[in-house]
């Protein structure tokens, strides 16, 4: 590890910054992961669009159909194109705590600079705050790397903005990636100080998140690397010129992606995102291939309307 387990949270106030990504897994006609074309998308984001930092084996990379070997290969596929060029951070996500405590191990031991752990699913537990506080006291005193809670509806339930900075006590909860309406998230944000980095994964809502809250990361999305190619970088451009404070031509840039925007949203059917996202970076020239079960490939119908809106977005090649 960079840092001791008592200065984590200097660590990422200095280095948990700009912009971070959630990679898809690419994957082969027969569902196993292209690495091939993992690291070369991993290699186009960094060089080519200037990413800040990554986090590995999220939702959007379809954890939940992958066995625990091959969500630790993903981890040092990472470490090893990230290669000190960006941040690394590693979700480590499953009903059992050992296997999170397991998961979040290996990257530690691999080098990762922080690892993101989810909100537990409590089925019958209606005090759940309650639970979920004594969850991450446990894995904070069984791991020395920086934590990012994520709190998001798909556990059932959000932590409350109070319960967010009484975790924060914990001197390796670094920060919160806190996917709730925005008057929760600033609340949070206004209370948090320097104790916890808050974040969320809306690209729309990004930049007034920098400007009114004053927020030093966007973490994590695929938005930055669908909505950029190596010769259009709005997002980056915008991202820049808003940290710098220049508020005016940041928004001009901002508003110029709309059509970019309306063209993912409208063309994304509703049960398949993994595959919509997929087909899209290939559309961009990059790797995306197949989903595997539970998730649905596109048919030939949705691809035309993707390609239409993808043609007509205006993003440049």
């Amino acid at each position: 590890m960079k840092y001791s387990k008592p200065h984590a949270k200097d660590f990422a106030r200095e280095h948990l910054r700009g912009l971070w990504v959630t990679p898809i897994n690419p994957m082969f006609a027969d569902f196993s992961i292209n690495e091939e074309g993992l690291r070369a998308n991993i290699r186009h984001w960094i060089d080519n669009l200037g990413v800040d930092g990554l986090c590995i084996c999220s939702k959007l990379g379809e954890y939940g159909s992958l066995t625990i070997e091959e969500r630790k290969r993903n981890t040092e596929i990472m470490i090893e194109e990230c290669n000190g060029k960006a941040g690394i951070a590693v979700t480590c996500m499953d009903p059992n705590p050992e296997t999170v405590l397991e998961l979040a191990k290996h990257a530690q031991d691999a080098g990762a600079d922080y690892v993101v752990i989810h909100l537990p699913v409590l089925p019958l537990v209606i005090d759940r705050c309650e639970t979920g506080r004594a969850y991450y006291d446990y894995l904070c005193d069984k791991l020395d790397i920086g934590i990012i809670i994520w709190s998001h509806p798909d556990a059932g339930y959000v932590l409350s903005p109070e319960s967010c900075i009484e975790l924060a006590k914990h001197p390796n909860i670094v920060a919160c990636k806190y996917s709730v309406p925005r008057p929760m998230y600033a609340a949070l944000s206004r209370m948090a100080g320097d104790q916890l980095i808050v974040s969320c994964g809306s690209e729309t809502e990004w930049m007034d998140n920098v400007v009114e809250l004053g927020w030093q990361v966007y973490f994590a999305s695929s938005t930055p690397y669908l909505m950029q190619t190596k010769s259009d970088r709005r997002v980056r451009e915008y991202t820049d010129l808003a940290m710098r404070g220049d508020t005016q031509s940041a928004r001009k840039v901002y508003d110029s992606l709309e059509p970019v925007r309306r063209a993912l949203r409208s063309s994304r059917p509703g049960g398949k995102p993994h595959a919509h996202q997929k087909y899209w970076l290939e559309l961009l020239g990059l790797a995306g291939g197949h989903v595997r079960r539970p998730m649905l490939d596109l048919n030939e119908p949705e691809k035309a309307k993707v390609r239409e809106a993808f043609e007509d977005c205006g993003l440049q090649p």
